[in-house]
């Protein structure tokens, strides 16, 4: 039977995904097969198996520091909110239906045997299991029939690390807050607390760890410091998300992303982020395009909803105006947008609206299907031209996670370049390699401007942020101290 340790939270966004991610890549380095497990995630951001079954971008990201494929198995609940008060429910990869969130509260206690025969798939092979909870085990209102929380630490019996964030301030709140909150037997398998993106002089916290330690009766067994990884953030709290980019104006080559209000894998822009020289944005107001140099429109989990925000916001008639003279991209629902017009016949997406106008900026017709196309895919770039010419050639990877075709002349299209524009269905187009190098130094010498970057390999870059990873944490807390609550020597 595998080894297991949990990582749980005082609230979301603590910083849990990097630290069970952190955890996977040391248990790796010290020679133990690893997996990660989330039984529940809630999510906007997900990805597609070699089976073409759909989980959570944080496992994938875990499942890459642990060194293995990333399997359903890992995260075999995927719920992906469809509006304020409800969400599409994905089992074991598998779209089961959209619930409200009261019938899926009712509901998620029927899913325990789908929990527990994904973890027992895990544990025939892993040493270890690095479990990550959700939100937070305090949630009182929430905590019948848990099955993310302490809920799954008692399926598993599980050793919990209790997770608070000092960035966001009142941490000693946070955490003696939740121990108190807890049952007598949940506060029980808290054996350890982590006080996670300390910034400064760590000493100026020891009169504040110390009366931490005498009222919760738990030990804290690591300050982590605030560290800029550039690593896939764990949800769309991201606070990638919020940067509005001011760095823009001091940059080579400036890239604006459209925050749409449903807005999915924006971590399709990620292998941008890493190059030096060039910004990205998120924007949602029309002034802000100006001094982009390129637009790209990211996924969207109702691409309907974020059509018509375009169009009454204003974003449409300024990406039309920007496509006259600089290039835009279109990811998936992006690029079903940049179409002439979106069919939702069956009323997919919408029960009211069954067609909306699209940008026009590719003479290309949508429409919506109850089936979900999932598939990982792979391809050359065939003979683009202007900007995207550097592309020509290229081999690109990704995958496909799409309700809906798109045509052109009656024929399917997965991916259309018509001058300035250029859409496709596949995420993660631009991680293969140095492709997104290459579109940036073509960005830059359209300005007659130079990137310093000579080389890219995206995915060698984040192999080294996940050994950067796994050093600050390893650093800065007591790993034979989680061994021996494992009950597991190193």
């Amino acid at each position: 039977m595998s080894k297991v340790i949990m990582i749980q939270g005082t609230m979301s966004n603590v910083g849990k995904s990097l630290l069970v991610g952190a955890l996977c890549r040391i248990f790796k380095q010290d020679g133990l097969k690893v997996a990660p497990f989330k039984s529940q995630n809630m999510a906007l951001n997900s990805f597609v198996t070699e089976e073409g079954l759909e989980m959570g971008r944080a496992q994938v990201m875990q499942a890459e520091c642990a060194g293995v494929k990333p399997s359903v198995y890992m995260n075999p609940i995927l719920l992906k909110p469809t509006n304020d008060v409800g969400s599409q429910v994905i089992v074991n990869g598998e779209v089961v239906g959209n619930m409200k969130a009261r019938e899926y509260f009712a509901y998620k206690k029927n899913l325990i045997p789908d929990i527990k025969a994904a973890f027992e798939k895990l544990s025939e092979w892993a040493d270890v299991i690095v479990i990550e909870g959700a939100g937070s085990p305090a949630e009182i209102n929430l905590k019948s029939d848990d099955i993310v929380n302490m809920g799954m630490a008692k399926l598993v019996d599980a050793p919990v690390l209790l997770v608070g964030d000092i960035d966001r301030g009142g941490v000693f709140a946070q955490l003696l807050g939740t121990l108190e909150l807890l049952e007598e037997d949940e506060r029980a398998r808290v054996k350890g607390l982590i006080i996670n993106k300390f910034r400064g002089d760590k000493s100026l916290l020891d009169s504040g760890i110390d009366m931490l330690e005498e009222r919760g009766q738990v030990p804290v067994v690591g300050t982590v410091p605030y560290a800029h990884l550039l690593i896939d953030d764990e949800d769309s709290l991201s606070e990638r998300l919020d940067n509005k980019g001011e760095g823009g104006k001091d940059s080579i080559v400036d890239v604006a992303v459209v925050r749409l209000p449903k807005i999915s894998n924006f971590t399709d822009v990620a292998p941008f982020e890493n190059i030096e020289g060039v910004a990205v944005r998120f924007i949602t107001k029309p002034s802000e395009i100006e001094g982009a140099d390129i637009v790209i429109l990211p996924g969207s989990k109702n691409t309907i909803a974020d059509m018509k925000w375009l169009l009454e916001s204003g974003m449409a008639p300024a990406i039309q105006r920007f496509a006259a003279r600089g290039p835009v991209v279109g990811i998936c629902g992006g690029f079903q947008m940049l179409g002439d017009k979106i069919s939702d016949p069956e009323s997919v997406e919408s029960d009211c609206v069954k067609q909306i106008k699209g940008l026009g900026l590719l003479p290309m017709e949508t429409v919506m299907e109850p089936a979900k196309h999932r598939s990982q895919t792979e391809g050359i770039f065939d003979d683009m031209t202007g900007v995207y010419e550097c592309l020509t050639g290229q081999k690109y990877l990704g995958y496909e996670i799409h309700n809906g075709y798109s045509i052109i002349d009656g024929a399917s299209v997965t991916s259309v370049q018509k001058g300035n524009v250029f859409g496709t269905y596949v995420h993660g187009v631009f991680d293969n390699g140095d492709l997104a190098l290459k579109l940036a130094k073509s960005l830059a010498a359209k300005k007659g401007l130079n990137l310093s970057e000579e080389t890219m390999d995206y995915m060698a870059m984040k192999e080294k942020e996940y050994d950067k990873l796994a050093a600050i944490v390893r650093a800065n807390i007591d790993m034979n101290y989680i061994y021996e609550i494992m009950r597991l020597l190193p």
